[in-house]
């Protein structure tokens, strides 16, 4: 299989992607006012980062700051998934509850709330965006030395004693030599569905890679020389190792021309 060695440059390694937001964009954090179908401002921004962070039902590479059919679809979703009003508004329960981490969840919040309890000394691994049994195990500590609830769950109490003691990742960026085959969902028995539970098949013009989580953590935003800005969000059935990534390209002949292509079921 012929591969290529392409520059990536990691906008989003340990902290936020910082965006340059339109002037007319309401400027508000998440929960600050109910939004719904029409609604835009750097609280939808921050929604749709959680709304990824839940399993990928929000299918762009960055938040886009405008609550669209897309956002309240994903809304939906995720209110059906937690028992809760399903509206496709975001209001006071739904704000609430999509701000609460937990085992399963994917993306960059993870990140945040991984470097923050690395920064307090409880997580000793590697920061890669997947909320699995080593992060609820650290929260578990954390939560302990602050006499919180021990549940390994990153509720309000838990992510405010986090920002009082230590800061979000900060905004960081480098460049890696990579290299880069391609991946297609466009084959029998291929599910199309990403690690972070993205459907490439629903939305094929998805700019999406698959990494090695210790090397680029998944929900990290790169930009692939000759691809453009994507989100890490697939791992390749974990056949992906160190700086290697497959880059998702939905026709099979253009996968080919990138420099191989592989299929993953």
């Amino acid at each position: 299989m012929l591969k290529r060695f392409r520059n990536l440059f990691i906008i989003i390694a340990v902290g936020v992607f910082m965006m340059i937001s339109a002037p007319s964009l309401t400027e508000a954090a998440i929960g600050d006012r109910v939004v719904a179908n029409g609604s835009s401002g750097s609280d939808v921004a921050e929604l749709q980062d959680y709304l990824m962070t839940k399993g990928g039902v929000f299918p762009y590479h960055t938040s886009t700051g405008y609550y669209g059919d897309i956002t309240e679809e994903a809304v939906e979703d995720f209110q059906r998934k937690r028992n809760l009003k399903v509206d496709g508004i975001a209001g006071p329960q739904t704000n609430k509850s999509i701000q609460v981490l937990r085992k399963g969840d994917i993306g960059k919040q993870v990140i945040h709330i991984q470097y923050q309890l690395k920064e307090s000394g409880h997580y000793h691994s590697n920061i890669d965006g997947i909320y699995g049994s080593g992060t609820a195990s650290a929260v578990r500590s954390f939560q302990g030395g602050q006499g919180l609830a021990v549940d390994g769950i990153a509720g309000p109490n838990t992510r405010s004693a986090l920002d009082r003691l230590a800061k979000r990742g900060s905004a960081a960026g480098k460049t890696l030599n990579v290299e880069s085959t391609a991946y297609t969902a466009n084959c029998d028995g291929c599910s199309g569905i990403t690690r972070m539970g993205l459907d490439l098949k629903k939305y094929p013009d998805a700019k999406v890679i698959a990494v090695d989580p210790s090397v680029i953590p998944l929900g990290s935003i790169v930009e692939v020389e000759g691809y453009g800005v994507a989100i890490a969000a697939d791992i390749g059935g974990g056949g992906i190792n160190g700086n290697s990534i497959d880059v998702f390209v939905p026709n099979r002949d253009n996968a080919l021309q990138w420099g191989g292509v592989k299929t993953y079921k």
